[in-house]
């Protein structure tokens, strides 16, 4: 199993529409996700002092092949449908790896 913290912005304006879409995710998107290899996923909302709020997000992948599993998971209809509902929200940060919408984080410290 491989940990993953990913962070992006948050528009401001649609702090409340983010919100309200992930209190219901669609059904077949949690699908994707755990048929994808993906558990114990985690978004955290936080303002920062420069007033600009930002998503956090965690979750543990326990699969063989991560590339071949996300690409399966941005194939699926369901889910290219739910990330345009998702990324007007969104803000990706401007110093992002090429070819990240969510950029990746470091981690620095575990228990276990």
């Amino acid at each position: 199993m491989k940990r993953y913290g990913m962070v992006i912005g948050l528009r401001p304006e649609k702090i409340a529409e983010y919100k309200q879409l992930h209190a219901a995710v669609w059904p077949a998107v949690l699908q994707q996700i755990a048929a994808s290899h993906i558990q114990n996923y985690s978004i955290y909302l936080r303002t920062l002092p420069d007033g600009q709020p930002y998503l956090f997000s965690y979750f543990e992948y326990t699969g063989s092949d991560f590339a071949a599993d996300m690409a399966r998971m941005a194939a699926d209809p369901t889910t290219q449908r739910w990330w345009a509902c998702c990324q007007p929200c969104q803000q990706p940060l401007a110093d992002r790896a090429a070819g990240e919408w969510w950029s990746s984080m470091e981690e620095v410290f575990h228990t276990g």
